[in-house]
Order: structure tokens, then sequence, then C-alpha cells
């Protein structure tokens, strides 16, 4: 069976900064480019709320649970409240959970009462809600190899009595100054994965720590970069090198992955956003056009901001009178700009989608 194993103090010594100078320089000019768009973006995360929930679909799917983003806005605008597992509400739940730590950090730094916080959030009336939800684990934990027993385990975190060391570290570590922030996150993430705080969701807060990280220390003006995508896609090398790391203190190969990870999701992210951009600014003279109205803008942040909604929730959260609200309905459903996919029966309301916005966005 594998000792738990004890996770290296922090900052590291021995980094070979001189084996990383070049994916270092290609992580920061990808990254900082994709900063560029957001900065010239005058409401970021009204425009790329729909990457968001990508994002909360591909981490979530990580980790087995299966939800599309339409099933996840779908979620939101019914506001559908179900016991036990809902895919749906799980994914539902990243969202918010990111989001809140998002308006946290205006408040206060990135911190262990913030993760922990976030972790509540995460797993709020979902699977694992009652196994320490909001708390760091005081059960030993690993992760499964062959079997799910313990003595077959691929990796065995830290006792519990150590995760407070461990993470009482890692916080210090956040507020350190390092060479480089794309290294100093990349440690970030492995580390957190390797002490493994929580019985459950931990990848998921792992992941989200990576955007909230960058925007702290002022490498994103918004805190919308996210990694699962590339991820997955490498979610074998990405096992392998955490392993790496734990067994043969391979972190400069865990660095150069890494750093490789965030140059294609950068890459990939600035496509993501330029086509929802593209398409804000297509929409903006459609809808004007098909509606008329003064409420032509707010009908397009709300649709951009919310691709999945029904009738009811257009009118108070657009805050457009119901009479206006109706005709601005009917005029975008017969111009296309919106399908009506369920009719309003009684007192619910009939649900729309916003299907070009979502076709950039499928998962």
């Amino acid at each position: 069976m594998k000792a738990p194993h004890s996770p290296e103090k922090l900052p590291l010594d021995g980094v070979d900064w001189a084996q990383l100078v070049q994916p270092i320089a290609e992580a920061n000019t990808a990254l900082a480019r994709y900063d560029g768009l957001l900065e010239a973006n005058p409401n970021p995360r009204l425009l790329l709320s729909p990457l968001s929930a990508q994002e909360a679909v591909l981490s979530s799917g990580i980790e087995g649970t299966v939800a599309t983003v339409e099933e996840v806005f779908r979620f939101e605008a019914e506001a559908k409240e179900k016991e036990g597992r809902n895919d749906a509400k799980e994914v539902a739940n990243y969202r918010a959970a990111l989001l809140f730590a998002e308006e946290e950090l205006h408040k206060r730094p990135l911190c262990l009462n913030l993760m922990k916080s976030m972790h509540s959030a995460l797993l709020d009336g979902v699977r694992g809600r009652d196994k320490g939800r909001g708390e760091f684990r005081r059960v030993q934990n690993w992760i499964t190899g062959r079997t799910r027993r313990l003595e077959d385990a691929r990796y065995v975190p830290p006792e519990p009595e150590k995760i407070m060391y461990h993470m009482s570290n890692l916080e210090e570590y956040c507020h350190f100054e390092e060479k480089d922030r794309l290294v100093q996150v990349a440690i970030i993430h492995a580390q957190f994965e390797l002490i493994h705080p929580f019985v459950d969701g931990n990848g998921r807060i792992g992941r989200i720590l990576v955007p909230l990280f960058l925007y702290e220390k002022q490498k994103l003006h918004s805190p919308m970069f996210y990694v699962s995508a590339h991820i997955d896609a490498t979610r074998q090398e990405y096992y392998e090198r955490l392993l790496a790391i734990s067994e043969e203190r391979d972190w400069t190969g865990w660095m150069e992955y890494f750093l490789r990870i965030v140059v294609a999701q950068a890459q990939n992210n600035s496509q993501k956003a330029k086509s929802i951009m593209r398409l804000y600014e297509k929409m903006k003279q459609t809808v004007s056009v098909l509606t008329r109205s003064s409420f032509a803008i707010q009908t397009l942040d709300f649709l951009f901001n919310t691709p999945v909604f029904d009738s009811t929730r257009f009118t108070v959260k657009a805050n457009i009178p119901k009479v206006s609200a109706s005709r601005i309905l009917n005029v975008l459903e017969h111009g296309r700009v919106i399908i009506k996919v369920e009719e309003g029966r009684g007192q619910k309301p009939s649900l729309y989608i916003f299907p070009e916005l979502l076709e950039i966005v499928k998962v």
C-alpha cells in the first residue's frame, strides 16, 4: 500500500528556470493577447458568460458529470430543485461557485476561507453535500487504481491531520512574489491537487483557482480564462504529470505541460471570444431593426447573458414592460433570432433559446 504523499514546502527549491524560458515566453504572449480582448471589451462578463457555462460543463465532465451547455442554461432558467444527483445542477453549481469567487475577490484576497466558501457553493444541494461541504477533509482519501481499495490506490494524498499545514503553506505561496506568475499558478494548481484537501470536488476547485489567481495578480482584466477544455483533451498526460511530481519530483515536466495548456487554451478562448463578439455586433443591428424598440440593447444583453430563458424571466431580468416584452419575443421568434422550445401552459411560461450563441459554445 502506498504511503500518504508529503507535498514539498513552497516556494520550491531548484526550479530549472533556464529550461522554462521559451515555454514561459510563449505562454505569457498567448495570455496577453487573450487579455487584450478582455480589456477592449466594455463588459466581458456579460458577453463571455457563455464561456463560463462551457467551462462548467467541461470541468464537471472531467469528474463524470454529464450535461450540455444548453441543459445548464435550461436548468438555470427553470430553477429546478431536485433531490439526489442532478448533473445539470452540479454543473450550474460550478458556474455559481466561479462567479461567487469572482465577486469575493473584490472584497478579500485569495485565501483558505474563500476556497472553503467556493467548495460550499459547489456542493450545494448535490451529491457530496454531506461529505464535509465547505470544510477540509477529516478522513483519508485516495485516487483509485485498478480497484477502489486503498491498498490498490494510484495516489494517496496527505493524512487529514496534515491538511491545514500544507494548505496554510499554499495560501502563503499564493501571495509570494514568484519570478513568473504562470509558473506560480501551475505550481498552485498542482499542489492543491496533490494535497486534495476536500473529500469531493478537488478537481473542480483546483481548476477555478487558475483564473482567480491570474485575475488577482493582474494577469487578466477579468477572471475568464478557463483551462478545462485542454486538460480534458490531454487528460492522461495531466494525471501522469501530477503523479510524476509525487513520485519523481518532476516539477519541470509539469510546468512545461501546464504552460502548453495555457498557450492552447488562450488561443482557443480568443477564437471563441471573437466569435461571440462578432455575433454581438451582428445581432445589435438585427435586434434593433426587428424590434424597433428603445429596449433593443437591454434585449440583446439579456440574450447573451441568458441564452435559454422563459418569457417571465425575460420580462423581469431585462426590465422591460410586459406588453413590450411580449411583442419583442414575438418579433424575435418570427425573425428566427430565438426559437420557442416549449409552449407556455397555464402558469408555466414559454421557454426560448438563442441558438446562434449556443452553437458557439456547445460541448
